[in-house]
């Protein structure tokens, strides 16, 4: 497997950081009076603005033509199905059972890790 310094999609990344290494805000906003729009998002109460970063279109479809070439979406599936993809310590990962906060199952192995887990989560509770 490439690290993902080695791969096609990183090195047109890395082409267009160095390209765009000097844009400055102001002119950036000065282009694009729609760019508050274009590179921020809302979901329920949460704004994530990306706009006052040093981003452009371009620079939004490298960084997805690098997710697809490293299969983010792939990897994302078989971290919610419970799949070992913890490499160094040959385990699934758990991100998705620390935040479950409706107790559906998470399956690993055949069995749900949910009990376990919150058995975890209160005895921190009770440390804090």
């Amino acid at each position: 497997m490439k690290k993902l310094t080695e791969l096609a999609s990183w090195q047109k990344l890395k082409t267009h950081f160095d390209q765009t290494s000097s844009l400055q805000m102001r002119d950036l906003f000065e282009k694009d009076p729609s760019r508050f729009d274009k590179f921020s998002l809302k979901f329920n109460d949460i704004l994530v603005d990306y706009s006052k970063n040093r981003i452009t279109e371009e620079t939004l479809k490298l960084l997805f033509d690098l997710a697809k070439e490293k299969d983010v979406k792939g990897w994302t599936e078989a971290m919610f199905k419970g799949e070992k993809i913890n490499n160094t310590e040959g385990r699934a990962v758990l991100h998705v059972a620390l935040r479950n906060r409706s107790n559906t199952p998470v399956i690993v192995d055949g069995k749900d890790v949910m009990p376990e887990v919150n058995k975890v989560l209160d005895k921190m509770k009770k440390i804090l």
